[in-house]
């Protein structure tokens, strides 16, 4: 199986546990794995019998702008769930990372992953 990644998307969301977080926002960076068999697009050279990341990239933007969610397990579990359904893909791989998240100490940031196949 073949993989594509779209790695660091980077959106300004509302989502967190607190008020504030949902008011201000923050930085969120995600990272997209789909495995899929790219022979057919390869052979081609053709845009329709590829993974359009153009498409994929809209439904992560979509998803992460346009919704608030509470946790970032959540953002991650919607985005390979939606991918899942909207493209041809075997298996997905969701990396979700709050930058400067509002926990006393020294972090860079929080990451969520989730893997998920069709159902």
């Amino acid at each position: 199986m073949d993989t594509i990644r779209l790695s660091n998307m980077t959106f300004y969301g509302f989502h967190g546990a607190s008020a504030a977080e949902r008011k201000t926002g923050r930085r969120f960076e995600v990272d997209a794995e789909m495995k899929t068999d790219i022979r057919e697009a390869a052979e081609s050279d053709k845009l329709e019998n590829a993974l359009d990341y153009t498409k994929v990239y809209s439904l992560v933007e979509e998803i992460v702008l346009e919704n608030r969610f509470v946790l970032l397990e959540t953002i991650a579990e919607r985005l390979a769930q939606e991918i899942l359904e909207n493209f041809q893909v075997q298996e997905v791989t969701i990396r979700v990372r709050k930058r400067i998240p509002p926990i006393p100490g020294n972090l860079d940031y929080i990451e969520v992953e989730v893997n998920r196949k069709p159902s």
